[in-house]
């Protein structure tokens, strides 16, 4: 193909054949000469229905030349020009079928395929390969704002036409491929170490949009999200560039559910079992997180004389445009409240409006989903308003059961997913009101819990115990800190309103102590046996010693902890959880070993003085048979109720709050380019990665080396 593509197109007997044609028009399209952008040549591939059937191979080789070819013909730059004019066409008609709209999906479609090839095998770091400027004799439509880069028309028309055209049966199929084209233009943050560098030439540009045009965009996105339109499989599809035997190699199948890219060839996901497609709605919650977690622009435009591209005049470094889209998230509102705000501090210019009660619901049945939990985390952490309504629902399982689910089953899931599911709950849990009605919502049964049957248990005490395995689990596999730290925190925060905590979550929380008791035990015989041949070889042992320190430290900080909890349990809710000094009792000699250690025994008295307290009360009943569980409960029942706290040390409430990191971008946008490549279907040339490791292949696509979700801190506030 390439420079042998055929002058005129072949005639068989008559008329020329489509597939003859479109064949004709994609090779001179790829080809060597340049069509300037009036040519009818345009008009011609746009208005084609293409229907080749190429193999991979052959794909490949058309991308490579129209690669090289691009540096002279410009006609990537020039097929965006013609697809934001015909998009600035549909918008005027609102999104109506015409010849536009038919255009501007042949171009949204075919210039994804091109586009993600140069990127993927660009040399240069600001992607010159892209050639997105214009010859200066290039006579351009009266459409194309005189002094405007293609890249800014390009994204202004295209936003413009995702956020003001509904979706309808009509627009799905444009919408599903311009998002596409999206998520693929600004894939260029694959190719940065840090995802960070200025050369992000449509990133860019979007991050510069008015904010109107932000708001209109997050509002679709979020709407598609919610309404989860879908379309049959087998609804009006055709083909382009497919092998014939089998799904082509770049193929449009129904509504976009396979669209094309190289090795492997498909872009987006197939369709699921049950013959329906959601890639509207992903692929819109792919593009909002790419986009909300994109750093804002430090840009003030200047048309590039390099190739097009918009260079940074170093000069306007702290003109700082902040991120838009993220802004417009943060500040969306509910539908049905609109809130007077009644300190003056009403909020100026457009906003997010959706129904919340929608977008709860919508949550709650997609959290398996891990791009729908960082939704969700980027919500609650956010928008204040939307964390409000969370807090005031009272089916607050609606959440909290897919969360406590998934978290049950951490052993198949990323870590990553499993931390962002507890920065949730920490964030959840700083609200008084939350820890108290979570103890008042009663679950009939727990069918996924296998380790036993749950019946009538409250939905807090189900948080205690599945927070609890969830450190048992990563103490026996995965070992890590920062997880240890975040349940604690949540339970922390949880202590004080534990309201009736069941038996089995009750008999956790000793245990977890108690295993937490041993391995700090075993570190302290490890550091004295060290210390000990340290004395006779010093080689190497200090960073031995130092290694060994360190992790003694961590463990008596988990200590204290849960005997904070513990204490805050006795302290404030003593009378209200029996079942809580039932346990104690029932284990106090795990408590012995520390009554006097100087690190623990100032939160072990309150502790000792319950067991003393609860003790003499037993000692004083005169049984003649032996204790039974049911008789001991109801003498801890009856003397809770005249229990006093006489002789109780009250110690302040550690509060835990999570604040985020001063740059969380640098966290977030190597881990939305994960859950993108994990997700949606989207595919990259995994030796073209260097946003982040990836690890060795798997057998639906490539696996990434997961970044530690450090991108926030905890903070302990005393009151």
């Amino acid at each position: 193909m390439g420079g042998a593509v055929p002058s005129t197109p072949r005639n068989g007997g008559g008329e020329t054949r489509p597939k003859e044609t479109a064949e004709y028009l994609i090779g001179t399209f790829i080809g060597r000469k340049s069509f300037p952008l009036s040519s009818d040549f345009w008009q011609k591939l746009l208005e084609l229905p293409l229907s080749l059937h190429w193999p991979s191979h052959r794909v490949r080789h058309a991308c490579e030349t129209f690669a090289q070819n691009n540096y002279y013909t410009r006609h990537l730059a020039k097929i965006f020009i013609h697809l934001a004019c015909c998009l600035q066409e549909c918008i005027a008609s609102s999104g109506a079928p015409s010849s536009a709209h038919f255009k501007a999906l042949n171009a949204a479609y075919i210039s994804s395929i091109f586009l993600k090839y140069i990127i993927e095998n660009a040399k240069t770091d600001n992607f010159e390969e892209l050639q997105l400027s214009l010859d200066d004799n290039e006579s351009v439509p009266s459409g194309f704002p005189k002094g405007q880069s293609v890249e800014s028309f390009l994204m202004q028309s295209v936003l413009g036409f995702i956020g003001n055209v509904d979706v309808s049966s009509v627009t799905y199929l444009l919408h599903c491929e311009l998002l596409n084209l999206m998520i693929v233009s600004m894939s260029t943050q694959l190719r940065s170490p840090s995802g960070l560098k200025e050369a992000h030439p449509f990133i860019e540009t979007a991050m510069i949009q008015e904010p109107s045009l932000a708001v209109s965009v997050i509002h679709r996105l979020l709407l598609n999200y919610i309404a989860r339109p879908s379309s049959s499989f087998g609804a009006a599809s055709y083909s382009v560039f497919s092998d014939g035997s089998s799904t082509g190699v770049l193929q449009r199948v129904s509504s976009a559910a396979v669209n094309l890219m190289m090795l492997p060839l498909s872009l987006f996901g197939s369709p699921s079992n049950d013959g329906t497609i959601r890639l509207l709605a992903d692929s819109s919650l792919h593009f909002l997180l790419i986009l909300t977690y994109c750093r804002g622009s430090y840009r003030d435009f200047v048309e590039g004389k390099s190739h097009g591209i918009a260079i940074l005049d170093p000069s306007l470094r702290e003109n700082f445009v902040g991120n838009p889209y993220s802004k417009a998230l943060q500040n969306a509102k509910d539908v049905e409240f609109d809130r007077v705000d009644i300190e003056g501090n009403a909020h100026i210019g457009p906003l997010v409006r959706l129904p919340f009660a929608i977008l709860f619901d919508t949550l709650g049945m997609c959290l398996s989903n891990e791009s729908s939990v960082l939704l969700l985390y980027s919500l609650l952490h956010g928008n204040a308003d939307f964390l409000e309504y969370v807090l005031v629902r009272t089916d607050l399982d609606t959440l909290l059961m897919p969360v406590l689910e998934t978290l049950y089953n951490a052993s198949t899931r990323t870590s990553n997913h499993i931390y962002m599911l507890l920065i949730i709950l920490l964030i959840l849990s700083q609200d008084s009101t939350f820890n108290a009605s979570i103890h008042k919502q009663i679950l009939p049964n727990v069918p996924w819990y296998e380790e036993r049957r749950l019946h009538q248990i409250s939905l807090g005490s189900l948080t205690v115990i599945v927070l609890i395995r969830t450190m048992k689990y990563n103490l026996s596999k995965m070992q890590d800190v920062y997880l240890h730290t975040n349940c604690l925190a949540t339970l922390a925060n949880m202590a004080p309103h534990v309201h009736r905590l069941n038996a089995y979550a009750s008999q956790r929380l000793v245990s977890l102590f108690h295993l937490l008791s041993r391995k700090y035990t075993k570190l302290v015989e490890l550091q004295s046996h060290k210390i000990q041949i340290d004395k006779g070889n010093s080689v190497g042992a200090d960073g031995l010693l130092e290694d060994v320190s360190t992790e003694l430290h961590i463990y008596t900080d988990f200590l204290r902890l849960v005997l904070e909890i513990i204490n805050a349990i006795l302290t404030y809710a003593l009378p209200r959880n029996p079942e809580v000094v039932y346990a104690i009792m029932h284990r106090q000699e795990v408590f012995q070993p520390f009554k006097n250690h100087p690190r623990f025994h100032e939160l072990l008295e309150n502790v000792f003085t319950v067991l003393d307290f609860f003790n003499s009360r037993m000692d004083a009943q005169k049984i003649v048979d032996e204790w039974s569980v049911e008789k001991v409960l109801e003498v801890i029942i009856t003397n809770c109720r005249s229990w006093r706290g006489d002789g109780m040390k009250m110690f302040m409430q550690s509060r835990f709050t999570y604040e985020q990191e001063s740059h969380p971008e640098e966290f977030f946008i190597p881990y939305v380019w994960q859950l993108v490549l994990s997700n949606s279907g989207f595919t990259f040339d995994s030796s073209k990665i260097n946003l982040f490791i990836v690890g060795p292949p798997k057998e639906n696509g490539f696996a990434v080396e997961e970044a530690q979700l450090q991108n926030g801190d905890l903070t302990a506030n005393e009151p």
